[in-house]
């Protein structure tokens, strides 16, 4: 039996450190740039400390302790993504870069850290409706890798859209929906294909971890039924860790999939043997 590489998680807890370790510095010494009001819109007041939205900022460490559980799995040959263990690292990576890159906005409310929290936000959406395009298409890597860039490099467009939208708040929002959205889709259909089993619990899990993010996060804005901006408990930090649980329960889905019915060598082998 393949033995577990410890190559992922490695990779993992290098690049938490170095984010974590980074976002520290910047706004201990404000490279981020002055306080602009970004992400103001999520309720919590801002502080007068260093970090001016503590449980906003402090729950992002979900996605980085997601990130590692990810990169954990991805190491065992048996729970990762079996026709693409690249990928599984790389998604790995991105979930822990998404927690240090929201809170950099929650912390400094500077218009840098808004831009890394939607690229962050961007680099995981894009991920899961290219990885759902890669396999309906019965394509690779490289397929998987272009049309991610491309999901991203869309969303950046669709942010510089002007105005606003009703309950999405803004079009870089839009464009993060409709990429989670098509991630869905493409999951169900492939669901529905014969051939190839999933341990669905894991799809129903993060669809529903994210309907119940969705729900909080629409009703915990700035003047919204469940808003209480000098509470330290804050429905947007809630969002973060309902989001966080469904990209893990994303990559078990990825990682329970299994071919059904005979290998290529046994069909092989009962054609030969129905010639005969």
């Amino acid at each position: 039996m393949p033995r577990r590489s410890f190559t992922p998680f490695a990779l993992a807890m290098l690049t938490g450190a170095l984010s974590v370790g980074l976002l520290a510095v910047a706004v201990v010494n404000g490279w981020l740039g002055p306080d602009v009001g970004r992400g103001g819109g999520f309720c919590e007041a801002a502080r007068d400390g260093l970090v001016k939205q503590p449980a906003n900022t402090i729950s992002n460490l979900g996605f980085v302790a997601a990130g590692l559980a990810i990169a954990w799995r991805a190491g065992d040959p048996r729970e990762t993504i079996r026709r693409h263990p690249g990928l599984a690292t790389a998604y790995a990576l991105v979930v822990v870069l998404l927690g240090p890159s929201s809170a950099a906005m929650h912390a400094t409310q500077s218009a840098v850290g808004g831009r890394l929290d939607l690229l962050s936000m961007f680099l995981v959406a894009g991920f899961a409706a290219a990885y759902a395009v890669t396999r309906l298409t019965h394509r690779g890597t490289a397929t998987c890798l272009a049309v991610w860039l491309a999901a991203v490099v869309g969303c950046e467009v669709l942010e510089q859209v002007p105005g606003a939208v009703p309950v999405l708040m803004s079009w870089a929002n839009v464009g993060f929906a409709a990429l989670l959205l098509s991630a869905v889709v493409g999951e169900v259909v492939l669901w529905r294909r014969p051939g190839t089993r999933y341990d669905r619990r894991w799809g129903a899990a993060a669809v529903g971890s994210l309907v119940l993010a969705f729900a909080i996060w629409s009703q915990s804005k700035s003047g919204g039924p469940l808003c209480d901006p000098g509470s330290p408990l804050q429905g947007h930090a809630a969002w973060h860790l309902l989001d966080a649980f469904a990209a893990y329960a994303l990559f078990r889905l990825y990682a329970s999939e299994r071919p059904v019915g005979p290998t290529p060598a046994q069909d092989r082998t009962s054609r030969r043997e129905n010639r005969q």
